[in-house]
């Protein structure tokens, strides 16, 4: 499978309907998806595939699997979408990775080279994280990658209204 892009310890690739157990891991874990109030179900999760794989026809982007180089191990998902905002579609960066794999700088490091992506092969002038108020490690890789809170909104999602921080990077604030 075509590498999309490389880091020192990670490569991004497109995700095929071979990687659904995999997901399962990710989308099924209940602390994994506490983001989202469930953990999702086998429908919902071949949703999501199928939404990411429709997502590489149309734009050419979607999120993507992260995969270790040092053991080729499929350890998350992170990548581009497009998402509707109050002032319109942004160019989200997303990231989701196995629980095992949180707290060693994997999702900060493949955002960081999605946020470049965007910019130096989608020529964005500007990157956006959604991310939930109460959803703190994904905030601080926000944060660690040069992005800052532009706005909030609430998105209704599984019966509730959950508040989330709209973020941000401008391609003139990062240093190249």
């Amino acid at each position: 499978m075509e590498k999309i892009l490389e880091t020192e310890r990670l490569y991004l690739r497109r995700m095929t309907r071979e990687d659904y157990p995999d997901l399962c891991r990710m989308l099924q874990d209940e602390e994994v998806m506490y983001a989202y109030e469930h953990a999702f179900s086998h429908r919902e999760a071949r949703e999501w595939l199928e939404r990411q794989l429709a997502r590489y026809e149309q734009y050419g982007f979607g999120l993507w699997a992260v995969v270790r180089r040092e053991t080729e191990e499929l350890i998350g998902q992170c990548g581009l979408t497009m998402q509707p905002t109050e002032e319109g579609e942004v160019l989200e960066v997303g990231y989701l990775f196995c629980k095992e794999f949180w707290h060693r700088g994997y999702a900060a490091e493949a955002a960081r080279a999605c946020r470049d992506y965007a910019f130096d092969q989608l020529g964005a002038r500007e990157v956006f994280p959604i991310i939930r108020e109460n959803n703190l490690p994904s905030r601080r890789v926000a944060e660690r990658n040069g992005m800052q809170v532009r706005g909030r909104l609430i998105k209704h999602y599984y019966g509730m209204d959950m508040p989330h921080l709209v973020y941000s990077v401008r391609r003139s604030e990062v240093e190249r």
